[in-house]
Order: C-alpha cells, then structure tokens, then sequence
C-alpha cells in the first residue's frame, strides 16, 4: 500500500502501489506544464461511503512514496483513461483497472 502526500501538512491518502504508480505518471505529466486539475476518489468500504476530490496546483507539494521496491509495469490503456479523464471538467477519476482477458499488467 503507497502512499501520496500532498500539501505542507502532508496529508496522507493510502492507494495501492500498482494505481499510485498510474496516479502518479498522469499527475507529474499535468504538473510539468504547469496545469491545475482535481483529483477525485470514493472511499473504501472501510471507511464508510463517500468521495473525496483534491485541487492539484504546481505549486503545493506532494510525493509519492511505495512500499515495494521495484516500480510495476505500467498499463498503458490505464493510463489513457487516467489522462483522459484529467483533461475533463471534473478533473482525474480514480478509477479501478480494467484489465483485458490474456493480458498481465
């Protein structure tokens, strides 16, 4: 379980290793031109029902931190609807990975 700080009170949301690493490429791409966006997810069951959306801006500082060592391979369908939903009005759904029949990540 990674984990994405974000803001001087570093706060921490708790997101699986193999979504923070897709998170992450969409968010340094936004980021690196200097681009605004929101970042919106549901809650887990565990923690009751709900969402949450955080206002991503160049200038507030985050990071990524992963528990395992090594960076998993990335999908790359995934990642474009990850993208795609960045660039719409409602900012990135953090959404969960559909992974097609015969394909390992």
């Amino acid at each position: 379980m990674g984990v994405f700080y974000y803001g001087a009170e570093a706060s921490a949301l708790h997101i699986d290793d193999r979504a923070l690493a897709h998170l992450k490429v969409v968010i340094v791409s936004k980021l690196r031109r200097n681009e605004s966006f929101a970042v919106s997810w549901s809650h887990p069951e565990e923690d009751g029902s709900g969402r949450s959306t955080l206002w991503m801006h160049p200038a507030i500082p985050i990071r990524f931190a992963f528990d395992e060592p090594e960076a998993p391979p990335l999908n790359r369908e995934w990642l474009e609807e990850l993208a795609v939903s960045a660039n719409a009005l409602g900012g990135i759904q953090l959404v969960e990975e559909h992974i097609a029949p015969g394909r390992n990540g």
